[in-house]
């Protein structure tokens, strides 16, 4: 096999494993999972709290 041969293959073989992760990627039966992986950088935040002096301050909830 010439250079021609295995660049033609690993084109080719590269089209393949690109078409096959689109297709996994946009299954249907995949959604719910990615969208509960897609919120998992934010389950581990705390909720925020004001004290006191901050809800007087500022009661619509904004500091």
């Amino acid at each position: 096999m010439d250079q021609g041969t295995v660049g033609a293959i690993s084109t080719v073989l590269v089209t393949i494993a690109f078409f096959g992760v689109c297709v996994w990627a946009f299954s249907p039966g995949l959604k719910k999972r990615f969208e509960e992986d897609a919120k998992l950088p934010f389950a581990d935040e705390p909720e925020f709290q004001q004290n006191d002096d901050q809800k007087k301050n500022h009661p619509e909830g904004r500091i």
